[in-house]
This record gives C-alpha cells, sequence and structure tokens, in this order.
C-alpha cells in the first residue's frame, strides 16, 4: 500500500494502518523535505488553528498541551511525535513528488510514478491500494489578485504562504489585505512589534472570541486521567460544534445576533456595525476564531484598526482604496487565500485511460466511481480536519480488512442506482444546494456566495 502525504492526515492514516491493519505493509511518499504538510509549510507569525486540537488531534493519541487552539508549532512537533511513537517516520520517502498513477486491471495494481529528489529523478513504484492525503491546495502559491499598480509599490509585499524566514517588521506600518483566518491570526501577532497594523477587508467576515484553553478539559484534568480528559472533552466539542452549526443553518438570524452581541461587548455597537456585520448568513463561509480575543484586544488598545473598502490602486507608499483614502505601508501581507489543487495535481489513469474527475461520483467522500483500490483523505469545511480523515482512515481499514477476510483484491464503487442524483461538489456546506450559483439553489438571493468547486 502507498500513502501519499506526509502531513496531518498522511500520518494519521499510517498510525491507523499500523493499529488495524499489522499485517499490511506501506510507504509514505512525501514530495517536501519534511513531515508536516500544511504545519511546516506555514510560518508566519501567530499561526495557529481555529479548530480545538481535542477535535484536530488523533483519537488514538492525546493532545496534552493546556492549549486548545493551539499555535502552529505545537501542532508541527505533535504530528513529528506521533509518527515517531507509532514509528511511521520509517516508512517515509521524502522529496517523492507524485506525478502520475496508473492502474492495470491485468496486474490489480496501481503503478505510481514519482520525481525524486532535487534532480527529479523519475522512479516507479507500485501497490495495490492507494490512499491519497495530499491536502487540497497548491503547496507552491498562495493565491493573490491582480491590482492595479502593484509594481509601484516601494515596500515589502508578502503572501503568508511564503513569509521570509528573517523579516523584521518591528516598527514597520503593515497592511494586511484580507479577513479570513489567515488574518484573524496573523494581524494581532503582528501588532506585537509593528508599529501600526491595518486589516483592509472588502467585507466583514464572522469573528468569534473563544479562549486559547478549553475551560472544561481544563476543570476535568484535576481529577480525572489525560486520556479521559482528552476523550470527554473531544466529544463534547464535537456535539457543541454540531450544535451551533445546525443552529446557524436553521436560525441563521439568530446566530448572527449572537455573533454579534459578542464583537459588540467587545468593541462597542459602532464598530462592529461597520466592520463586523457580513452579509451572507452564518455558515456560508467559515467562521474565525480570535483565541483569547486577541484581534479585539489589539483593536482596543489603538495596535490595529480595520477599514471595510475596496482598493483602487497601489501607490509607492501604500494603498490608495475607492473610498479616497490612503493607507501608507512599509509592509503588505496579502492574506488572500489559496489556490485549488487537488492530489497535488497528479494525473489519474485506469487500464490507460484518463480519469475524467468532473465526471465521477464521490463515494462516502472517500472513493471516486469506476477507480479501483483508491481512496483519498479530504476534512470537513465545518468542522475539524481530522475529524473527517480520522473516519476516512477508519473506513479504509475496515475494507482492507474485509477483503483480506473474503479473500477480494479489488473493491470499485459502482453507481448502480438510477435514482442517485448528480450534484456539484460545494465549498460553502454540506449541502451541494446550498450556493446561490448553483442553478437548484434555495439561497440565490444570497448576496456573498460562494463558488462553487467541481474537481478538475
Amino acid at each position: 500500500m502507498i500513502v501519499v502525504g506526509a502531513g496531518l492526515s498522511g500520518i494519521g492514516a499510517a498510525c491507523h494502518l499500523k493499529l488495524e491493519c499489522p499485517r499490511k505493509s506501506f510507504v509514505i511518499l512525501e514530495g517536501r523535505d519534511t513531515i508536516g504538510g500544511t504545519w511546516d509549510l506555514f510560518r508566519y507569525p501567530g499561526v495557529r488553528s481555529d479548530s480545538d486540537m481535542y477535535t484536530l488531534g488523533y483519537p488514538f493519541r492525546p493532545w496534552r498541551d493546556p492549549k486548545a487552539i493551539a499555535g502552529g508549532r505545537a501542532i508541527l512537533n505533535y504530528i513529528r511525535e506521533t509518527a515517531a511513537e507509532y514509528e511511521v517516520e520509517k516508512t517515509i520517502r521524502y522529496q517523492h513528488r507524485v506525478g502520475r498513477v496508473s492502474w492495470s486491471a491485468d496486474e490489480g495494481r496501481w503503478t505510481v510514478e514519482a520525481e525524486m529528489g532535487p534532480e527529479k529523478t523519475l522512479v516507479q513504484l507500485s501497490c495495490n491500494f492507494l490512499f491519497l492525503c495530499t491536502g487540497y491546495y497548491d503547496y507552491e502559491n498562495g493565491y493573490t489578485p491582480e491590482w492595479p499598480g502593484v509594481a509601484q509599490f516601494r515596500g515589502t509585499i508578502i503572501h503568508p504562504q511564503r513569509w521570509p524566514e528573517n523579516l523584521d517588521y518591528t516598527g514597520k506600518r503593515i497592511v494586511v489585505i484580507g479577513s479570513g483566518a489567515t488574518a484573524i491570526t496573523l494581524v494581532p501577532a503582528l501588532a506585537q512589534r509593528a508599529t501600526h497594523v491595518t486589516m483592509l477587508q472588502r467585507s466583514p467576515s464572522y469573528v468569534v472570541a473563544r479562549p486559547a484553553e478549553d475551560p472544561a478539559a481544563k476543570f476535568l484534568r484535576r481529577y480525572l486521567s489525560l486520556n479521559t480528559v482528552y476523550a470527554l472533552t473531544r466529544w463534547k466539542n464535537v456535539l457543541f460544534g454540531t450544535f451551533f452549526y445546525n443552529l446557524a443553518r436553521n436560525r441563521p438570524a439568530f446566530f448572527k445576533w449572537m455573533v454579534a452581541k459578542g464583537v459588540r461587548n467587545e468593541l462597542g455597537d459602532e464598530y462592529a456595525a461597520r466592520h463586523f456585520a457580513p452579509l451572507y448568513n452564518p455558515w456560508d463561509q467559515r467562521l474565525c476564531v480570535a483565541a483569547d480575543a486577541d484581534l479585539f484586544n489589539a483593536i482596543r488598545d489603538g495596535s490595529v484598526s480595520v477599514v471595510t473598502d475596496h482598493i483602487e490602486t497601489f501607490t509607492e507608499d501604500g494603498v490608495r482604496l475607492k473610498s479616497g483614502e490612503h493607507l501608507n505601508a512599509d509592509i503588505i501581507v496579502t492574506a488572500t487565500g489559496l489556490v485549488l489543487k487537488l492530489f497535488s495535481g497528479m494525473q489519474l489513469f485506469v487500464d490507460g485511460v484518463p480519469v475524467d474527475m468532473p465526471k465521477t461520483l464521490v463515494y462516502k467522500g472517500m472513493m471516486f466511481s469506476n477507480v479501483p483500490n483508491l481512496a483519498f483523505a479530504v476534512g470537513y469545511t465545518n468542522a475539524s480536519w481530522t475529524l473527517k480523515c480520522d473516519l476516512t482512515a477508519g473506513y479504509v481499514c475496515r475494507l482492507l480488512n474485509h477483503m483480506d477476510q473474503r479473500g477480494y483484491s479489488v473493491c470499485t464503487p459502482r453507481v448502480n442506482d438510477p435514482d442517485i442524483e448528480e450534484e456539484p461538489v460545494c465549498s460553502t456546506s454540506t449541502r451541494a444546494t446550498s450556493c446561490a450559483r448553483c442553478p437548484r439553489s434555495r439561497a440565490r438571493d444570497r448576496r456573498s456566495p460562494g463558488d462553487c468547486i467541481r474537481i478538475t
């Protein structure tokens, strides 16, 4: 078996194989030269998860740090320690960038072609089952829109995905473009050393304050074992997350009022109404988390300001907005998102024929119709990434054991039910028809819709 990717989901999948399929042999192919995936790639100040570590962590290895909303370095160490403890780090082959995978029905095997090392030497490996744990975005470049006048800016422009290791931003004026999860974590961290940080947004996002340390877990640790506290807190957070998500989708006006009330308590009515009142409903896009209310604290003490406007042009010393206001800046950070790239751009072939992804149906969120012996791990958009990836890894292990017990060598999802309807994969919700750009949407009047993602 081959697992592609040595990030959070790849290491989790390998540990599941160790625990549940001990007779299976496997290797992990990792395109980069280190473990950790996202949590090694992103190194900007303040990088952290907006999911709590009781649900983002693995169910088989408790999170030991008191902080539930943890920093990127702590998460990376957790992944590394897990890989060492379960001895899966020995199976990783670094600098193996997979480009093409081909299934042969005659041989009943996948042939995996990868470029190895800086010389990009082409190597081939084969396996009877392939598990793709590559994430969903391009590791090489983040998304940056095209703005007028960028070339004339005399300062430094940075995308958080490629943060310079030795950047000194002490005493600098910084404009962060964006108001998603990256900006919400980056802005208060930059404010600790910068002269001033401005978060420039086209439209507001929902931001909720949560304590970095889980109060219930803190209390339970006085009386119960680490494993018990971890399991109880994990289930508590799963149930609470499910409850509040359903509340947001079923009672959006009430949920919007709850979030707005929290912001008003932090910043006052006027500021909240101007900069933290989105036009879309809660969970049409993912909610942002301010750990220990750090963003709100920085706004109150004057080190951070929020501006809601559109960029007209970059200038030599900052950004001019369509309202006529000018934001002076020494550094501009484009926290504007990621480039979608499923399976690291690898090509899939079945018996010499390219797999036409838009024509496939997804089985249980982890396999493709008419593609044999292949599974993939993709996390939730409305809950911790690992919760879904863990369910997928567990299912794959049960499937492998079932195949062994019954003497099966090939498992292929097929569409045999004529009543199955095709729907697009949607970025905004678990319900494919909730996006305003879907022709069958029930929310066409939504003013800030997300984009439907078709697998290409």
